[in-house]
């Protein structure tokens, strides 16, 4: 039997319907580009035009008047600031970035095991509210070198000052023509006329009354004592007397010790023994071989007092400025990795821990791996974001090292407004950022695509 199969196909829409469709549609893309068009204007007109005005007053000269093709492209790079700043821009890429990152995977983590975690979360975001020029400001002044204004180098003096005393007397000096010597390693000596059974006197001045260490005790008596045969003495004395008089160079009765001073005999180039002064400024040495000694005060004794960290110096300006990002956008990065945490299934988490694989190895080989993609995407919008940085290293770098800690933001500023007044450069230093920044842009947006589809 033979059987006909015969296609049965829909038949066509009237012609009416499917005009009404096409103007439906042609008016909804009407009203959707009518709704868009504000936009696009602004787009246009704050991001478009100033691109494409930057990149063809690239190839003009200072005065914008001359073409000069790629000539400012070829003066970026052979411009030695310039060079600092692709430097110092890629050392930011580096380093901010990986830092931030880690930072935040470490805190999300550790943050689901602590008992307040939304206010812990909430006080590592704070900053965010900061402005980049309030928050300028207040690092430039915790880096400040003065310890009494810089709360960094406020600690740090405290730190050292515990295990290493500072010099009670940093203004001290010899008095001339006394016998005290200055040295090139700045100690003070006396000439090698000193043996067992002398008394030495050894006058220092530059040191105001107010300065002396509690318990200070007149020298007077001290120096008025008489040596044993078998022992070198003396007395390191302030010389001079509080309201005028006395004799330079001879111990008044009026005349401080000064105490905790360290002198050394010398002999033959070599010390053969040290000791402390007391609170009257009186030392003795004994047990010396018979012979001539030089009687030494050491540098240590003038040593100024420790100042700190230099950190906004040239070595340390850059790892400063990033020190101040970390604690504005550590919270940051805390956040969005902790919203990619809270999804993670826990069922793997658990199925992990019942067989066995304790803390780290979960971290390591389950939480990790499943955040890669939430961690990528927080580490290419910091690299976005640090390539354009450039309200804190205006602010914190001071003028004289402003140039050690310039990257291609601030370089550009510079170059077009701050001095340079050459913004044909400033603007081919614009487009060497933007090309720099585009292709992390892109990588960030197809990934946000893929995520979605």
């Amino acid at each position: 039997m033979t059987a006909t199969l015969v296609e049965e196909t829909a038949p066509p829409p009237p012609a009416g319907l499917a005009d009404r469709a096409r103007r439906l549609r042609r008016r909804g893309r009407i009203v959707a580009l009518l709704f868009a068009l504000p936009a696009l204007l602004l787009l246009g007109a704050l991001v478009v035009y100033p691109v494409l005005f930057s990149v063809g007053r690239s190839f003009f000269d200072a005065s914008g008047t001359r073409f000069v093709g790629g000539e400012n492209y070829t003066e970026m790079f052979r411009d030695p600031a310039t060079v600092k700043a692709v430097r110092n821009t890629a050392i930011w890429v580096v380093v901010a970035p990986a830092l931030l990152t880690g930072l935040g995977l470490i805190l999300a983590v550790l943050v689901e095991k602590v008992r307040w975690a939304t206010a812990f979360k909430l006080l590592l975001f704070m900053p965010m509210a900061v402005s980049f020029l309030a928050a300028g400001i207040i690092f430039r002044l915790a880096y400040d070198e003065d310890p009494d204004k810089g709360v960094l180098n406020a600690a740090a003096v405290s730190v050292h000052d515990v295990f290493k005393d500072a010099s009670a007397y940093p203004t001290a000096r010899g008095r001339e023509g006394q016998g005290l010597t200055l040295a090139a390693d700045g100690s003070y000596r006396t000439g090698a006329n000193a043996s067992p059974g002398d008394s030495v006197t050894l006058p220092l001045v530059g040191v105001p009354p107010k300065d002396l260490p509690t318990g200070t005790r007149p020298a007077y008596q001290a120096a008025g004592r008489t040596a044993v045969p078998d022992e070198l003495r003396g007395v390191v004395y302030l010389d001079f007397t509080p309201g005028g008089g006395g004799t330079p160079g001879e111990v008044d009765r009026r005349e401080s010790g000064l105490p905790q001073m360290r002198v050394e005999a010398v002999r033959d180039g070599r010390t053969a023994a040290t000791t402390t002064t007391a609170s009257d400024g009186s030392f003795r040495f004994t047990g010396l071989d018979a012979g001539s000694y030089a009687l030494r005060l050491p540098a240590s004794n003038f040593a100024p007092p420790y100042d700190g960290i230099s950190w906004l110096g040239p070595a340390l300006v850059t790892p400063a400025i990033i020190g101040a990002y970390l604690w504005i956008w550590t919270g940051f990065s805390m956040v969005l990795i902790g919203a990619g945490l809270s999804t993670l299934p826990r069922d793997a988490l658990e199925a992990a821990r019942m067989d066995g694989a304790n803390e780290w190895q979960i971290f390591r080989q389950i939480t990790v791996p499943l955040l890669a993609p939430v961690l990528t995407v927080v580490f290419v919008t910091l690299v976005i974001n640090v390539m354009k940085v450039f309200d804190l290293v205006y602010i914190i770098a001071p003028g004289p090292v402003q140039e050690d800690a310039t990257v291609l933001a601030t370089q550009m500023w510079l170059v077009s407004f701050g001095g340079g007044n050459n913004q044909g450069l400033g603007s081919a230093l614009g487009v060497l950022l933007l090309l720099l920044v585009v292709p992390a842009m892109v990588f960030n947006v197809r990934r946000f695509r893929r995520s979605q589809r």
